[in-house]
């Protein structure tokens, strides 16, 4: 996390939600940048950190509804570049 920034305003204050680890890695979570309310899934041990132009919304909405009790509720109501109240 330390050499992380958001790709969109570059800011390296992120926070990171941890739904799923083994002993080593962070299998299942959330990257959500503090300055813009972006956030990056991690799946399969991989932080997604495209730009929005390359984000599918289908995908990032399953995600959310997949992980909705996990996720903090300004992501999936204000989240970018999707949210649930889209």
């Amino acid at each position: 996390m330390e050499i992380l920034a958001c790709p969109i305003c570059k800011n390296p204050d992120l926070d990171l939600h941890v739904f799923n680890e083994n002993e080593k890695e962070i299998e299942t979570g959330i990257i959500v940048c503090k300055e813009c309310n972006r956030y990056y899934p991690i799946k399969g041990t991989i932080p997604i950190m495209l730009p929005d132009g390359l984000r599918k919304e289908e995908e990032d909405l399953e995600f959310l509804t997949s992980y909705k009790k996990n996720i903090p509720s300004n992501v999936l109501k204000n989240g970018k570049p999707f949210s649930l109240s889209d």
